[in-house]
């Protein structure tokens, strides 16, 4: 083998040794230990909602089967209470989130309020509270009264509107109407103009006229001008002085009984039925 080609190759053994001596030494030069920068704090995450478990909304299930398993009177009466309470035009949905009544998944109940008088339903979507005359404040209510000449009872606008009470008894201070009370409470119109001014001597004539204190002389003059008296005081006199005086019957009064244990109850499923505001109970 020739000369150069042969050093060629010593060179380059040479260098493979030296590179491999240098790899395995160890290195003299001081390594620095490695530093770590401490991590910036991170915020820990909110802990997740608990999720809603059944035994944790047992109450509301437990209302809402009991409801749509109740009579369907029951369930008319709650709506019509929530409409006249509200006053306002509800869905299906707004009525069910109220009073748990499903209106869309049961017929009889849908037809009902549909048909009910106290119910108004607008073809479409909406249910909302018809009262018996549709007034809206003190000025349609003292108009609606004075079409009544012959009164109109309380009990037929009470339910017109929340305040309608008030307004009756400021229409009455400012004697645009007349309430009476009795059985029935009537509310009557004071028309201006039949307001008459009478002359002062025909009301001197009037409180000058003296009526007889003894019945037997009304009667007389009862007779006198053609008219058959409803009493006859002489006949009843003379049967007082024969038989004497009848007492009055002594009113027996009647025990207020509460529920005992021999109280029959009937209708134990049908709790809420009986205690219906105004007249809600005629229309179920």
């Amino acid at each position: 083998m020739p000369d150069g080609p042969r050093l060629l190759q010593q060179e380059r053994c040479q260098a493979s040794l030296s590179s491999i001596a240098a790899a395995r030494a160890p290195s003299s030069a001081p390594t620095k230990p490695q530093q770590y920068a401490p991590r910036p704090a991170t915020a820990r995450p909110s802990a997740p909602a608990p999720a809603v478990r059944f035994s944790d909304d047992t109450a509301r299930l437990q209302k809402m089967h009991a409801v749509r398993n109740s009579a369907v009177g029951l369930q008319i009466k709650a709506v019509i209470e929530l409409l006249y309470r509200t006053r306002k035009a509800l869905t299906a949905k707004q009525i069910n989130d109220a009073t748990y009544v499903d209106i869309a998944g049961n017929s009889a109940v849908f037809e009902s309020l549909r048909n009910n008088p106290k119910v108004h339903f607008d073809g479409r979507c909406l249910f909302s509270y018809k009262p018996t005359h549709g007034v809206t404040g003190k000025d349609e209510l003292l108009a609606l009264i004075r079409r009544f000449c012959d009164g109109i009872t309380v009990k037929e606008v009470e339910d017109a509107y929340p305040s309608v009470l008030d307004d009756l008894q400021a229409l009455k201070s400012s004697g645009d109407i007349y309430l009476l009370s009795g059985e029935q409470d009537i509310v009557f119109p004071n028309d201006p103009r039949s307001r008459l001014e009478l002359d002062i001597e025909l009301k001197k004539l009037f409180y000058e006229i003296k009526l007889p204190k003894d019945m037997l002389d009304i009667e007389k003059d009862l007779r006198r001008n053609g008219e058959k008296p409803v009493t006859d005081t002489a006949k009843r006199r003379a049967a007082a002085r024969i038989f004497g005086k009848p007492s009055k019957p002594k009113k027996s009064r009647k025990k207020q009984r509460g529920l005992t244990s021999r109280t029959r109850i009937t209708n134990v499923h049908l709790p809420g039925l009986f205690d219906l505001p105004m007249d809600t109970k005629d229309f179920i």
